[in-house]
């Protein structure tokens, strides 16, 4: 426990933690971490240059896709450089100001992914319910205007973050749980009133995952009433068949941090290097699992792909 009562720090540099009882093995320990960082940024990468270079993939459901990839690289952006710098470099302090930078952008594209994966479930209802009117709902200047809102819902409910921080007062002792920067791992080591910041940071939460989380499983039991009244079967497997693989993505982005939050209540003192690495995959779960579960469920990214390497094949020759 750090403590206050000593010399206080207005903007102070934060030491970051690696694996807490492997500090003689993180030569080798992060391998795997960094593994998943490297195939997570050429997938998403491969993904939004498919999506953009294109023209057959300039639909709704792609579009989405494609800055979900977006969101992915800069979350990996956002949390690559620090890990390497921790466990390759043995480089654990980490400037204030760089800090609260980081804390900013990994909440900013945390939000944005999941506003857009909300996006995408309103763009599966509209398919299910209205199939012939679904090119005319989700225009390019609809997404356009969704898009622009999810970006500013996100940086309104982030900017208060890192300005408030620069308020508190932090103890000389200034070790963040994590191997990068959190707003509830900073406002948690603050010596000083943190009721605003915590309040901000609730605020934020509820309007933001807690939000679309509830909307998304509302919208997937609509889309279950609407695929029960289909009199075709085969009409109701095609529509079901549709969801799968955003379904699978919304688990995959959603569970992690439900594992985290359960982890970090029962177990985190017993076992702090397994609350550690959970707390470094469930930011890496889903950038690395996006591109894989939509090339295997998708034909079109399939044929994408495909056609794409037989171009450079045939370029090459």
């Amino acid at each position: 426990m750090f403590s206050c009562n000593t010399s206080t720090f207005a903007h102070s540099t934060f030491l970051l933690t690696g694996f807490p009882g492997l500090e003689a093995s993180h030569h080798w320990v992060p391998i795997p971490i960094n593994l998943i960082c490297v195939v997570s940024i050429l997938g998403n990468s491969i993904i939004f240059f498919l999506i953009c270079t294109d023209p057959g993939l300039h639909k709704p459901m792609y579009i989405f896709l494609s800055t979900l990839a977006a969101s992915d690289l800069d979350l990996c952006s956002s949390t690559f450089p620090t890990m390497v710098r921790l466990f390759w470099l043995s480089a654990r302090e980490l400037p204030f100001d760089l800090c609260a930078a980081q804390m900013f952008f990994i909440h900013v594209f945390t939000y944005v992914e999941s506003g857009v994966l909300l996006v995408m479930d309103f763009d599966h209802i509209v398919a299910i319910r209205n199939p012939l009117h679904h090119a005319m709902i989700l225009t390019h200047s609809t997404m356009t205007k969704v898009g622009a809102a999810i970006l500013v819902r996100t940086v309104v409910l982030n900017l208060p973050g890192p300005i408030l921080l620069k308020h508190l007062l932090f103890p000389q002792l200034r070790v963040l749980s994590h191997c990068y920067c959190l707003h509830c791992h900073l406002v948690g080591l603050a010596c000083s009133d943190t009721q605003i910041n915590s309040l901000t940071g609730l605020i934020s939460i509820l309007f933001s995952l807690r939000l679309d989380f509830s909307l998304i499983m509302l919208s997937y039991a609509l889309i279950l009433w609407t695929v029960l009244g289909i009199a075709s079967s085969g009409e109701r497997l095609k529509a079901l068949n549709m969801c799968v693989s955003h379904l699978c993505i919304v688990l995959v982005f959603y569970l992690p941090k439900l594992a985290l939050s359960v982890l970090h209540r029962v177990e985190k003192h017993n076992c702090p290097a397994l609350a550690v690495l959970m707390a470094n995959l469930h930011f890496l779960v889903s950038p690395f699992m996006n591109p894989i579960v939509y090339c295997i469920k998708s034909k079109q990214i399939r044929q994408g792909l495909l056609k794409h390497f037989q171009q450079k094949s045939v370029d090459v020759s």
